[in-house]
């Protein structure tokens, strides 16, 4: 199942380049969990005095429960760490406290620690996941990404307690700030409570990288009971938008009878429903996943989501021409989300119809005008711009690919093709010489291609 899902739709596991990481796990796309977790973290963001735009969020498959921030200002949610949340505020507390990292300035020490080289690799493999959650390697069922058992990585990522007890101070500050509770971040520091009397090896990673100290949890017991914010509560629509996010999380990363015992038909709940429809479509079993789908989208017709996955379970199936209308749809819904408009492109190209070669590209250009450094759509526009016989942006987009993709060679050799076939001094052909000496060190466009 998540080799299939080859565009970024409802759950994609993303691929990084082989050469970052030897061991580690896959990073998931998906616009609506991304889009609830920017609602969690936007006005925590914004109470740290943090451009909201400038922070990037990452969910990482994993079961374990960690989040962690590296590289500048990148957090790292795993997905284990949203399946046990119960509540929204626990999350939200999560997201407080690793903002307290950020502007506290505990990631500067990373400078000192570069004089190892265990750490350089550890930077690098950090750099390189923005580059390879932009990729969209798809035809990859697994990827390189941090290893959260690297005892180097584990290290590397640690804070002192001095830091973490400063985390927690100004999470709760960003919390009462943006009126949130911040009986959620105390609630899940007594979860991790209960992990201190295992083995080093049998604690979740965030444990191992944020020591827990008996008077952490007594500054947050303090602080919640005497808040006037103790009892307060996030809005209905975040928990209904908590309960569906994990329902798709669980459906995506687990069996079907697994889903099924967790999410029985006698829960008619529309997170419990939406979770029985993942899982029949994983289980190659399209009526009753299309059924379930189709009444939610009857409860709910303004939901981008139920359409996008009506889409994709079409397309999965090789029913690409009847996928188009429920994606076009959703796409509307979503004010063209990216990872949505995506898809309705492929499904335009799966269709194998000429006519749907024009409305894939200008979709796939709305794509890359947000998201330029998305590769899929980089090798999508390259199918698309071959077939409509313009050789020369074909090549361009296939070299845009293969260069976001770490393919320095296959990136040099198609710039040198669209260097011949475009016409000088366009936009198109400035690009092509940027690719070309981005990819030859010795500044000489074309050579490496020509070797």
């Amino acid at each position: 199942m998540l080799r299939r899902i080859i565009t970024l739709t409802a759950i994609f596991l993303v691929a990084l380049p082989s050469t970052v990481f030897a061991q580690g796990r896959s990073f998931i796309r998906d616009t609506e969990i991304e889009e609830t977790l920017r609602m969690y973290a936007t006005p925590i963001f914004r109470a740290a005095g943090l451009d909201p735009n400038g922070v990037s969020i990452y969910i990482v498959s994993d079961n374990s429960l960690n989040a962690f921030v590296a590289g500048g200002q990148k957090l790292f949610i795993n997905t284990g760490l949203l399946l046990k949340a119960e509540t929204p505020e626990q999350v939200i507390g999560v997201v407080a406290h690793e903002t307290g990292h950020i502007s506290g300035g505990h990631l500067s020490r990373v400078h000192d620690q570069l004089r190892n080289a265990s750490a350089i690799s550890i930077l690098s493999t950090i750099a390189g996941v923005a580059a390879g959650v932009a990729a969209g390697r798809s035809d990859v069922g697994t990827a390189a990404i941090l290893g959260g058992q690297n005892v180097a990585t584990r290290n590397f990522l640690a804070y002192s307690r001095t830091q973490e007890s400063s985390a927690d101070q100004a999470g709760v500050k960003y919390l009462t700030e943006a009126g949130i509770s911040s009986r959620g971040m105390l609630e899940f520091m007594q979860t991790l409570e209960g992990q201190e009397l295992l083995s080093t090896a049998s604690q979740d990673p965030y444990l191992r990288s944020h020591p827990l100290t008996v008077e952490r949890v007594d500054f947050l017991e303090n602080y919640v009971s005497n808040s006037s914010l103790k009892d307060a509560k996030v809005s209905p629509d975040l928990y209904e938008r908590h309960a569906r996010m994990r329902a798709k999380l669980f459906a995506f990363t687990n069996h079907i009878q697994n889903t099924m015992r967790t999410y029985p038909e006698s829960d008619t709940s529309i997170a419990a429903r939406y979770a029985r429809s993942i899982a029949y479509y994983r289980d190659s079993q399209l009526e009753p996943a299309l059924e379930i789908i189709e009444g939610l989208i009857a409860e709910e017709p303004s939901n981008p989501y139920f359409e996008e996955l009506k889409g994709q379970i079409l397309l999965e199936f090789g029913r690409a021409r009847d996928a188009i209308p429920p994606l076009q749809k959703s796409a509307e819904l979503s004010n063209g989300a990216p990872l949505i408009r995506l898809l309705l492109a492929h499904a335009m190209i799966e269709t194998g119809d000429e006519a749907y070669l024009a409305p894939a590209k200008e979709n796939l250009i709305g794509v890359l005008s947000r998201e330029r450094g998305n590769a899929s759509a980089w090798r999508f526009r390259a199918i698309v711009e071959n077939r409509l016989g313009n050789e020369g942006e074909a090549s361009l987009s296939q070299a845009e690919y293969s260069l976001l993709t770490g393919d320095r060679q296959a990136a040099s050799y198609h710039a040198v093709q669209a260097d011949r076939k475009l016409e000088k001094g366009t936009a198109t052909w400035v690009r092509a010489q940027d690719i070309l000496q981005a990819t030859n060190p010795d500044g000489v466009p074309g050579k490496d291609a020509a070797n």
